[in-house]
């Protein structure tokens, strides 16, 4: 349970690989994928985005991104209305 100063967890998932082509998200070898992390909150999940997308910036068909897996665990709670 969460006390009343504790943040709700709300895991995010930062991984990327090389894309086919520049206008599709269909990676070239799922073999290869980097899978970062998973992160307790957007913030530090971001702060670990930037820093692998920083440090691919050379590879212009390398991407990373942030899944929001605490919507797809629980995808109720995104619903306009809910807290």
């Amino acid at each position: 349970m969460t006390g009343p100063a504790e943040k709700k967890q709300l895991l995010h998932l930062v991984f990327g690989g090389e894309l086919k082509s520049l206008g599709s998200t269909e990676f070239r070898d799922l073999d290869a994928l980097d899978i970062v992390g998973i992160y307790p909150d957007y913030a530090s999940a971001h702060a670990a985005w930037r820093a692998k997308a920083q440090s691919t910036v050379d590879n212009a068909d390398m991407r990373y991104f942030i899944v929001h897996l605490h919507r797809l665990l629980d995808p109720e709670a995104t619903l306009p209305g809910k807290d």
